[in-house]
């Protein structure tokens, strides 16, 4: 047989039976097996020993972490109980440790919970406990029945500021920089009023040091207009599909430098037509120095704007090859990431989806082209009956590959009536990067707290104790977080960058671009805007290196378009590197966990 048949036969043979897959589907998957690809693909690497040592464990609640999402379940099935929340990474009081925040829902028309409902910022301690200073810091956004969360330093001052979005609104707390928090929404007019917003991003688009904000909306749903969804009968009725409702378009706010915002949607083209909005990340596809934006929309086209470089954005998404799958058919686009797996030195996409559907990969061709690679590089099927949201490309076991986390949980909570296949809580996904072009589902080999089922949604990935490994923090619908501790992953190299951004440059460097040398790896990466599903990332840039004690050569490319080098750097520690300065002083401290 010739090497496409072979390959079409060991797809069928992983296939487990599924009665509910249709012809069509089964053909579809087949044939994307075998199709060429535009690629080229060495051989598959050897599995190495430290990964197989890797595991996580849920160190929430004996961290001190008490929080439980009220998603504020009713017998109306309002869609917005089923689509949050999500949570974050910041280090609000600058002392080296990563803090983190969870959004809340609120009361609703059909549901009035016994006390007021209110996010949660959790000081980390620094001995692998954390303090909830809600209170104090001043930023429960009690009332706001919040989506997602974005951590970015709006007014350059060193600090990181909150912007949490909400359904109806938004709001942005400005950090005061002694532990508290205020409420800046109206002055800066980012409400986003009358919009349901889902996800956000800092990022400067037009490259004047500032960051500016966007905001990717969701469907126009309301109270009056929620419609019976599903069959008539107990414990039927179900949530309604998006397409029942009007898209809505993502909104842009430019930063005017003195604390407030313009909104330049319509402007700037990328409002220009409506969409359901769940996901974005900003990077630079096409490596022009200028940051462009991706959204992936739920059950509609996702959108790929291109940075015009002139304060606008032209959609490609259709003409870049990301805006639906290889079967040319909108899928339910939710959460999203861009990285450099494959190492061309291009950024790629990830995109989740619901069940019975695939969560793409789309491989960066350069020239604006993308492919989607997915059932070719081992991820395809293992996705087709879950629902994924939160996403991540992370270096889970330090290896110098960039692996793919999913976060996963049904909409439906009676899905299991409608399908016997298919589960309302679900398990984790993580596929692990073999090289070669090739991913292993390593899912159920990194024990028990990864693979219990739960309903996720956002996904935050971050370094909280600052040992060099990528531990994840997961925001489940109506239920406990978890904090998913890496114990083993620093059994390999490693370096982090916290990128500071000065001149003409944002602080928080986004936009800024990553090259590491060390010995015959070559990694790249970028400091992106948003990602995931509903969550904000830690900011520093994490680098697993294997068995290489050093880094050879680490260039920054930063956003003004200066450049920065540095040699012969030590692996194993977080460093802090500043424009026009290099390295500078700056605290990590190893959290006693």
């Amino acid at each position: 047989m010739n090497g496409e048949t072979d390959s079409t036969l060991s797809l069928l043979d992983s296939v487990p039976f599924d009665r509910n897959l249709t012809r069509r589907q089964l053909l579809y998957l087949l044939g994307a097996a075998a199709a060429p690809s535009r690629l080229w693909w060495p051989a598959r690497a050897e599995r190495d020993t430290a990964a197989s040592r890797v595991r996580f464990v849920d160190v929430a609640r004996h961290s001190g972490i008490t929080f439980r999402h009220d998603n504020a379940a009713s017998p109306e099935k309002f869609l917005i109980e089923t689509m949050g929340a999500g949570c974050g990474w910041l280090d609000y009081d600058q002392n080296g440790l990563f803090d983190l925040y969870l959004a809340q829902s609120a009361a609703t028309p059909a549901y009035q919970p016994a006390h007021p409902l209110r996010g949660a910022l959790y000081r980390n301690n620094g001995d692998g406990t954390f303090t909830d200073v809600t209170e104090r810091a001043g930023v429960g956004a009690e009332g706001l029945f919040a989506m997602g969360v974005a951590v970015g330093d709006f007014d350059n001052d060193g600090y990181p500021d909150l912007y949490v979005c909400g359904y109806g609104r938004s709001r942005l707390f400005h950090n005061n920089r002694d532990g508290t928090f205020t409420d800046v929404t109206e002055r800066a007019g980012v409400a986003n009023a009358g919009r349901w917003a889902s996800s956000a991003a800092w990022f400067d688009y037009n490259n004047d040091g500032l960051l500016d904000l966007v905001v990717a909306n969701y469907v126009d749903w309301s109270p009056r207009r929620n419609f019976y969804c599903g069959d008539r009968g107990p414990g039927l009725r179900s949530y309604c599909h998006p397409d029942d409702f009007n898209g809505t378009p993502p909104a842009l706010y430019r930063n005017n430098g003195d604390g407030t915002f313009t909104e330049v949607s319509a402007a700037s083209g990328l409002g220009a037509k409506p969409g359901n909005g769940l996901g974005v990340v900003t990077f630079d596809y096409d490596d022009d120095g200028w940051q462009d934006v991706f959204i992936a929309n739920d059950s509609m086209a996702n959108f790929l704007f291109h940075n015009n470089r002139d304060g606008t954005f032209t959609e490609l998404g259709y003409l870049a090859g990301v805006a639906v799958g290889m079967n040319g058919e909108p899928e339910a686009g939710m959460g999203v990431d861009a990285g450099d797996p494959f190492g061309t030195g291009r950024m790629d996409l990830v995109v989740t989806h619901l069940d019975n559907q695939l969560a793409r990969l789309y491989a960066n061709q350069g020239g604006g082209l993308f492919d989607d690679v997915t059932v070719r590089c081992g991820i395809g099927y293992a996705t087709f009956l879950m629902s994924e949201f939160g996403t991540r490309f992370m270096d889970y076991d330090n290896d110098g590959r960039l692996d793919v986390f999913m976060a996963c949980g049904h909409v439906l909570d009676n899905i299991a009536r409608y399908k016997s296949n298919v589960r309302y809580a679900e398990p984790k996904l993580m596929f692990r990067n073999a090289g070669g072009g090739r991913f292993d589902n390593v899912s159920g080999e990194l024990g028990g707290d990864f693979s219990l089922p739960c309903v996720s949604r956002g996904a935050a990935v971050g370094d909280f104790d600052n040992d060099g490994d990528l531990d994840i923090l997961v925001s489940n619908n109506g239920g406990a977080p978890q904090l998913l501790r890496n114990d083993g992953g620093n059994a390999n190299h490693w370096l982090e960058l916290l990128l500071i951004g000065a001149g003409k440059s944002n602080r928080d460097a986004v936009g800024a671009r990553v090259r590491v040398e060390a010995g015959d790896r070559v990694l790249t990466d970028q400091r992106k805007g948003g990602m995931s599903y509903q969550s904000a990332q830690d900011p520093r840039l994490h680098f697993g290196l294997g068995a290489r004690a050093a880094a050879d050569r680490i260039e920054i490319r930063w956003p003004s378009g200066g450049r920065t080098e540095l040699r012969n750097v030590k692996a194993d520690q977080i460093l802090a590197v500043e424009e026009g300065k290099g390295i500078v002083p700056r605290r990590f401290p190893r959290a006693a966990t």
